[in-house]
């Protein structure tokens, strides 16, 4: 039997110095992947000694990848335990790793962006702002040192509570347990994507279908209206008890779609693109198509 393939502190302290640069080629096409792929070289050069395999593994981990980069470490934990008991010849398949990415980097994403660029820069931010009014150097020095010192503190422990967590998850592969969690993550991280859709995509057809004139008492009357904080006051209560801002009622084709179901648009469209995908559709070609069509729209008056 051949002896078992760990991986070193060593080896997993230089996947976590390489996550520093996930960022560092950033594109629009898979994002975080290549950031992502180059943090796991060590340890892929370690796990698998064979060159067809390592080439294996590396396209394995130029799948699409997003986050936000200081809760990726823990992501990054579970995968390096996935990837060393498949180097052991556990059923671990391509599968199952890239579901528990994709199933994880949704809600920690949600935890991240809180807590680090709104609660810890922040602070640290006014803590070293309030210092460098003062003429003191100390002020910038401490916000750089402090943010790094947390950031990377937080990405060493959370690797390594990820690996250990992910170690455990393989110890049951008979009993399917990663299979569940597999499916589990696949489905929350789907979840997750779904709601966002809502929130990052949007579209606003502007052709007009109607316009009705509104009674006299249904629109503000901005001519009579007092001059000055009184007439202001005066518009904000009669705007606030419904009453229009304009003598007519315009109805869009948008706000037609959305009365029928918000955000149904936006959600065709998402499915619209994950089924080019499906028909191994570039993303580059989708993504260029969706401006052609935006400003073609745009200049008919459609869009």
């Amino acid at each position: 039997m051949a002896e078992k393939i760990t991986l070193s502190k060593k080896d997993r302290l230089s996947v976590a110095w390489r996550s520093t640069f996930l960022q560092g080629s950033w594109n629009y096409e898979r994002m975080q992947n290549g950031g992502w792929c180059f943090a796991m070289i060590p340890a892929i050069r370690k796990l698998y000694p064979n060159k067809e395999e390592q080439k294996a593994a590396l396209k394995r981990h130029l799948e699409f990848f997003n986050t936000q980069p200081f809760v990726a470490s823990p992501v990054l934990g579970v995968t390096l335990a996935l990837e060393e008991e498949r180097a052991n010849g556990a059923p671990v398949d391509d599968v199952a790793i890239q579901g528990v990415k994709i199933g994880m980097m949704g809600p920690l994403a949600g935890v991240g962006d809180p807590v680090f660029w709104f609660t810890v820069r922040p602070i640290l931010g006014a803590l070293g702002a309030s210092l460098a009014m003062t003429g003191n150097i100390l002020g910038p020095i401490l916000f750089f040192v402090l943010f790094n010192v947390i950031r990377w503190a937080f990405m060493w422990y959370t690797q390594e509570f990820g690996y250990r967590a992910g170690s455990k998850i393989t110890e049951d592969l008979s009993g399917g347990l990663l299979q569940k969690i597999t499916k589990g993550a696949s489905i929350l991280g789907m979840f997750v994507l779904g709601a966002l859709i809502q929130r990052w995509v949007s579209i606003n057809f502007k052709p007009v279908v109607s316009t009705v004139k509104l009674d006299d008492k249904a629109f503000i009357h901005w001519s009579e209206l007092p001059a000055g904080g009184e007439g202001i006051q005066q518009a904000f209560m009669q705007y606030t008890s419904g009453m229009s801002l304009t003598p007519e009622k315009v109805t869009t084709l948008q706000s037609n779609f959305d009365s029928l179901l918000p955000g149904l648009m936006p959600l065709l469209l998402t499915l619209l693109c994950m089924w080019l995908l499906k028909k191994n559709v570039s993303p580059i070609v989708i993504i260029l198509g969706l401006f052609v069509v935006g400003i073609l729209g745009h200049l008919v008056g459609l869009l």
